[in-house]
């Protein structure tokens, strides 16, 4: 029997118990319409105390819970487009994700890695607004595909964009514990129907190093350099003399970070042997050097101006290999080691493309006679 003038008590077999009736507009919100809880003790006096301490929760709890189902005062007044849950969420917004993740995945990353993340996640600010990560919602990740589609953004373009921003989210529900889903984890991308980049033919490839050697200027020796190393645009215009090694049996370039040039990866860093038009290319700018760098108007130890160097390089490259660009001599150095027998694990090293397994990173790799062997083989190859 309740006893209402001990507050809710009530006594069964000596054990004290809070007992009270759930209000009739709360009632949704519960299994059954009324609380009991055992109170554990057989002191009426602590009984009582308990008992004013649960009712006075409970009544702030129910206040709570009232006050959530109101309409919000004055939300006539509220941003358009703007979610209500985004003033009632207590997760991180995107924009705090954003530095979060720049915090924990920056370490030794280039600055090109901040710029696309910034830049990606910018994007999605831009359209959706900077809202708490648990109020993104799958359709909103939709409109926001939508949204890029409409840009002639490219298939590869959204899905690099879309990998960032998974990134962001996926690492800050982690790391904060949500129990929310990422809005943008299974959305629809489309596939890229452009053509893929075409590798450059070995006769053009000779002939456009024939070209580059005899003019013998900056820019030509630059592409002769990339012709036969494989080298990221990037990676060739940071380099400097203290990086080439001559004087040795097997010369090659140690391909190291710089402050002015960070690497894309951590497997970038390199030896690349020098043979064929590289080799040549160097020897020519050796005589020719006047700084400590090899491509002074384009590198200095404020950083490399890759945009304009590519769109200059890949300009003249179109007058004669109209389908080319720059960067397919890299597409061209794989295969090439590829049709000239290279085992795949070598061509990584050389490359400083990504290790395709986990025993790839054990031991110090391929010696540097093995490498220099290698890469010969490939202008072997292509003067038959």
């Amino acid at each position: 029997m309740v006893d209402k003038s001990a507050h809710y008590l009530m006594c069964k077999g000596g054990v004290y118990y809070f007992t009270r009736h759930v209000p009739n507009d709360l009632q949704r919100h519960y299994e059954k319409p009324r609380v009991v809880m055992c109170l554990k003790t057989r002191s009426r006096n602590s009984a009582l105390k308990a008992s004013h301490s649960l009712a006075s929760k409970l009544d702030d709890f129910w206040l709570q819970m009232r006050i959530a189902e109101m309409d919000v005062p004055a939300s006539n007044l509220l941003i358009r487009n703007k979610p209500k849950e985004a003033f009632t969420s207590c997760a991180p917004k995107l924009s705090d994700a954003l530095e979060k993740y720049c915090r924990l995945k920056g370490t030794d990353r280039a600055e090109q890695f901040f710029k696309a993340a910034k830049r990606n996640v910018g994007y999605v600010i831009q359209h959706l607004g900077d809202r708490p990560l648990d109020v993104y919602s799958s359709s909103d990740a939709a409109s926001f595909r939508d949204w890029l589609v409409k840009k002639h953004l490219s298939s590869s373009s959204i899905k690099r964009i879309f990998s960032t921003i998974r990134a962001v989210f996926t690492l800050t529900i982690q790391e904060e514990g949500l129990k929310c889903s990422n809005a943008f984890a299974k959305t629809f991308l489309p596939s890229d129907e452009r053509p893929k980049r075409a590798s450059i033919s070995p006769e053009d490839i000779k002939r456009v190093q024939t070209i580059c050697l005899e003019v013998g200027d900056e820019r030509r020796l630059l592409v002769a350099l990339i012709s036969d190393t494989g080298m990221r645009l990037s990676e060739a215009l940071g380099l400097v003399w203290d990086d080439i090694i001559l004087d040795h049996k097997y010369p090659h370039i140690n391909l190291i970070p710089h402050p002015w040039r960070p690497l894309k990866t951590v497997g970038s860093k390199r030896c690349i042997p020098l043979v064929g038009a590289a080799h040549e290319a160097i020897k020519i700018m050796h005589r020719q050097r006047t700084t400590s760098f090899l491509f002074n108007s384009y590198t200095d130890e404020t950083g490399c101006k890759g945009n304009s160097c590519s769109a200059a390089l890949n300009k003249w490259l179109k007058q004669h290999v109209p389908d080319a660009v720059i960067h397919s001599f890299r597409h061209s150095f794989r295969d090439r080691l590829r049709n000239a027998g290279v085992q795949s694990e070598m061509i990584d090293q050389l490359g400083g493309w990504s290790r395709q397994s986990v025993g790839q990173g054990y031991g110090n790799g391929y010696e540097l006679n093995l490498l220099a062997r290698s890469i010969a083989s490939i202008t072997e190859y292509f003067r038959n």
